[in-house]
């Protein structure tokens, strides 16, 4: 009988792990996270990468992305690309580019238009292909190829227009005026006047008028991300690290009793299991993403009773701080 293929170690991500806005920042002086405590105690920081707050890619998506052997250029990470290569379309011509192409809710206010969250506006796989119907011809117009994903709601898009084009992953724009993320430079604007006229024929559009009928806000435009280009010789074998988002709403809302929750939801029932593991000896992995940075741990070097003397003699790292840091 052949031998077993090894255990693959385990290794988490944990996107929004640290928040720079008032009020989670304020609530980790209080965040009580037990499990969290004794696995930083075990492990040692091993990768750390630090930018700022105003990257296109968010420190999750870059880790996501190295993880996965991808490149991380800023605004450049080809989720798009993959995720096609993944559900087999037909490959981009050397001159195009692939985009993903996230429906979502503008929120228009007297002074700027924000970007609503479109995890959170529940789209069916009914509304998602009755739209695509009707948009598709306006999209062929402009030289844009677009086909639907297993998920309502996002489509793949291929284009001489992306080629090139870096672009603000959703979760760094929610919340915030389009502006700020999507700013309309020459190679972007044939998709901000396409964005346009998208928001003067959904406005009438039978889905909106039933998703009005509902209360539930309408869908009136697309954010644009995941563009870049798939290295020709990415092998697309490596087994990607299991990602915990729990944090993600709460954290984009700024909302601090429900993201300090959060957090001691995942201690308990995620954060625990790892920590079981490494008691165990399996070799895990964590990778604490915040708004600047990503730190991952992975096991001490060493074992036996230096181990345990260097575990019981040192000050294991503060929670507060380590996420703080991020």
């Amino acid at each position: 009988m052949p031998a077993s293929a090894p255990a693959r170690a385990p290794h988490l991500v944990i996107p929004f792990a640290g928040r720079a806005t008032p009020g989670c920042r304020a609530a980790l002086a209080q965040l009580k996270l037990p499990n969290l405590e004794r696995l930083l105690a075990r492990l040692a920081p091993a990768q750390e990468d630090a930018q700022d707050e105003s990257t296109l890619s968010p420190p999750h998506k870059r880790a996501l992305a190295a993880a996965r052997g991808l490149p991380t250029v800023d605004g450049l990470i080809p989720w798009a690309a993959l995720e096609a290569r993944e559900l087999g379309l037909p490959p981009a011509s050397p001159d195009q580019g692939w985009g993903l192409m996230t429906l979502c809710h503008w929120q228009v206010g007297i002074d700027d238009v924000a970007l609503g969250d479109p995890e959170q506006l529940d789209i069916s796989a009914a509304e998602s292909a009755a739209l695509l119907d009707a948009l598709r011809p306006f999209f062929v117009e402009d030289g844009i190829e677009v086909y639907a994903t297993p998920e309502p709601g996002r489509w793949l898009a291929r284009s001489a227009l992306l080629d090139g084009l870096a672009t603000a992953s959703i979760d760094r724009a929610v919340g915030h005026p389009i502006s700020e993320w999507s700013p309309l430079t020459e190679a972007s604007r044939p998709l901000r006047r396409l964005q346009n006229e998208m928001q003067m024929l959904l406005y009438t559009h039978a889905v909106n008028d039933a998703r009005t009928e509902r209360r539930v806000p309408p869908i009136n435009s697309f954010w644009l991300s995941g563009t870049g280009v798939l290295p020709a010789d990415f092998a697309g074998t490596v087994v990607a690290p299991e990602v915990d988002s729990r944090l993600r709403t709460p954290a984009l809302r700024d909302d601090a009793p429900g993201w300090s929750e959060a957090w001691q939801a995942l201690d308990a029932q995620r954060i625990a299991p790892l920590l079981a593991d490494s008691e165990r000896g399996a070799a895990v992995r964590l990778t604490l993403c915040g708004d600047r940075a990503a730190k991952t741990f992975v096991p001490r070097e060493g074992g036996g009773l230096a181990a345990f003397a260097r575990r019981l003699f040192e000050r294991p790292p503060a929670v507060a701080e380590v996420l703080g840091a991020l």
